[in-house]
């Protein structure tokens, strides 16, 4: 899975009207030795002669190859093509990359065994799911022992995720802010405070040309450049977001030279900012300043609780109370590399000692950006430790920063195939805001608006019988992701709200009544706009007393059930699906034509046919027994009148030949 750094996928650095002094593949080495990979692949472009209309390389400067025994311009080839794939990997422009690796692959050269990963790993951030799955699972076979196996096995689970979450997208409007906050560099971790607008940027600051020494292991050297640094800083803006050309500055905060700075956040009243502060080759510590007539004091480091020498600590975020200050670190203690931790704030303004939120929230990887909801309850980080869409996911879990709930990702186009991070909330519940991503960059983030939305699927349930509201009934909710319940009050309404339109599950019970299910589809969900309301009713029942069963007849004189009579019984198969756990008797009747015998033994045919007919629809046989009455238990006179008035009577014959049902065990 790609590894983001602290805060940002470095942007490119520009490099115009270069003269270079030794050849292509020496400069393209010394750039990627000293990790400016935007550079190095520019030059790796170069010494294999590959122009911006080619997409395979060719030996290096343009030496043929005499034979397979010119293993220096072999090595040369096979070198420059990794580390031009590496390089398009390591500033985020994965398409380049995965071309790249697509040549490594075939290389026989243990040395680039790698490739595979990197080329699997591409396919996925290039949203090629089920090839990146097959491309994985190779890598798995050809390096069974590699260290990476554990990784490629994360990114198979997640590749599938993520074709799951294409599938059902959850109803999440994501929109690129369209103004100059989304210039050169990247920009991300926005934050809204009042009616100024606060993000971090790597946009270029153009400085006088210079000569820069690029030192590696063989010696410097010397390349002539025009330097157009890109240097994280704050930056903010008062204009609206929907203005396309707004006027954006530079945060002032009196800092000292080659400081770079990121991912601010304020407190309540906005006269404090805290934010990460490093130099180049140094670790990543949170510092602080205060606001005093507009202006902002000298930035200073919030202390010992915080920052060491020893780890980073950086992205602070305060809770809207002002209480807790939430950061990600790498110090001991933890449970992976970069943890999430928070410490209290003080009235004073000093910071109480650091605690690790626990293992449900971090894992054995990063954990970046947390934000903290003290309405909702609800933490809402990245990381790139559990199944996801790939890099850098949105996850959302619930607690009081001692107990959480199990992290639940959030979904696409919440998250994307390539990194997402650094939520900022706009409204009180959570639901609009901010976020960071690279999702349509070939290396940089930029600044998103989000606003979730939601489903909602209710109605009314009531009694079959009196057609009066249900209370007390239960309604589950169920559909690949979760599982809710209600308890209908004296109205009757149930009511349930969902982010996605995945296929669902509605179940209706109640003590002594038959439970119902019902299932929407995808279909018919896509179909509706925000609502599908629908009431419904439940059949009561008491355990022991038989039900009738209009209808149900048989060939004369036999056991054997008419076609119209089985769509009768198939009344019961979803009355026996719904309540599983449920057991019935069916019981058959007859009229007193005949001898006893006869129609007591007609009428255990005729049940055992019914039970018979539902074993053959998939109901357990275990659940179901079959009785014959004979003509012991008559609900209507099989004949009118007294001695020689005494006649037929054909409508209660009719009725006494009947079929019920009743519940032995619910």
């Amino acid at each position: 899975m790609k590894k983001i750094l602290l805060f940002l996928l470095l942007a490119p650095f520009g490099y115009a009207n270069a003269q270079y002094v030794v050849n292509y593949k020496r400069v393209a080495d010394t750039y990627f030795e000293n990790k400016d990979y935007y550079a190095a692949s520019t030059f790796y472009k170069k010494a294999l002669k590959i122009t911006g209309d080619s997409t395979l390389a060719i030996l290096p400067y343009g030496t043929e190859r005499k034979s397979a025994k010119d293993e220096k311009v072999i090595e040369d080839y096979e070198g420059s093509i990794y580390n031009l794939a590496e390089s398009s990997r390591l500033y985020r422009e994965f398409s380049e990359a995965e071309k790249y690796y697509a040549v490594a692959i075939t290389f026989t050269n243990t040395r680039y065994r790698k490739a595979q990963f990197y080329y699997a790993e591409c396919l996925r951030a290039n949203k090629k799911f089920t090839p990146a799955i097959d491309a994985f699972q190779v890598f798995i076979r050809k390096n069974p022992n590699d260290p990476l196996v554990k990784e490629a096995q994360k990114e198979i689970a997640s590749c599938k995720f993520a074709l799951e979450e294409m599938r059902f997208p959850r109803m999440v409007q994501v929109r690129k802010i369209a103004s100059n906050v989304n210039g050169l560099g990247s920009n991300y971790a926005p934050v809204k405070v009042g009616n100024d607008f606060y993000f971090t940027s790597s946009r270029p600051v153009a400085t006088a040309g210079k000569k820069d020494i690029m030192k590696t292991d063989a010696g410097e050297v010397q390349i002539s450049t025009k330097a157009n640094p890109f240097i994280n800083n704050l930056y903010t803006t008062k204009t609206d977001l929907g203005v396309a050309d707004i006027s954006v500055r530079m945060m002032d905060l009196n800092l000292p030279r080659n400081v770079e700075t990121a991912a601010a956040s304020f407190s309540p009243d906005g006269k404090r900012v805290y934010f990460t502060y490093w130099r180049e080759r140094e670790r990543y510590s949170i510092y602080t300043a205060t606001k005093m007539d507009d202006k902002w004091s000298d930035p200073v480091q919030v202390g010992l609780e915080i920052n060491s020498k020893d780890f980073n600590s950086s992205q602070p975020f305060v809770t809207a109370d002002g209480k807790y200050l939430l950061f990600s670190s790498d110090r001991s203690g933890g449970y992976g590399k970069f943890d999430l931790w928070y410490c209290t704030i003080r009235e004073d303004g000093t910071l109480g000692q650091a605690v690790n939120l626990g293992p449900t929230i971090n894992t054995e990887d990063d954990e970046r950006a947390p934000n903290y909801n003290t309405i909702t309850k609800k933490l809402l980080f990245s990381t790139d430790g559990r199944v996801g869409l790939g890099g850098m996911d949105f996850f959302e879990a619930e607690g009081d920063l001692i107990t959480w709930s199990e992290p639940k990702n959030l979904g696409y186009p919440f998250n994307s195939s390539k990194d997402d991070l650094y939520f900022t909330a706009t409204n009180e519940q959570g639901t609009r805001g901010y976020i960071s991503s690279d999702r349509e960059s070939s290396c940089c983030l930029e600044v998103f608006e989000v606003k979730k939305e939601s489903f909602n699927i209710g109605g009314i349930l009531t009694d079959c019988k009196t057609k009066l509201p249900l209370a007390g009934a239960t309604v589950t909710f169920s559909n690949a992701e979760s599982n809710k319940k209600v308890i209908t009050g004296v109205d009757g309404k149930y009511l349930f709200s969902v982010d996605s339109k995945r296929p669902v599950k509605l179940l209706f019970a109640k003590d002594n009544y038959f439970s119902i299910t019902k299932n929407y589809p995808y279909e018919e969900l896509a179909k509706a706009d925000t609502m599908i309301y629908k009431d419904y009713c439940i059949s009561p029942f008491k355990l022991g007393i038989p039900i009738a069963l209009d209808n149900v007849y048989y060939e004369f004189n036999s056991a054997e059930l008419t076609e119209p009579s089985k769509k009768v019984l198939d009344f019961l198969i979803p009355i026996m699906e719904d309540n599983p756990e449920m057991e019935i008797e069916l019981g058959s009747h007859t009229d007193n034509i005949g001898t006893d015998e006869y129609n007591l033994d007609l009428s255990n045919q005729r049940a055992k046919s019914c039970v018979d007919y539902l074993v053959s629809k998939g109901i357990s046989e275990s659940r179901l027994t079959s009785k014959g009455y004979g003509e012991s238990m008559p609900i209507a006179p099989n004949e009118i009148g007294k001695g020689k008035k005494k006649k037929d009577n054909p409508e209660g014959r009719a009725k006494n030949r009947r079929t019920e049902f009743k519940v032995t065990k619910k």
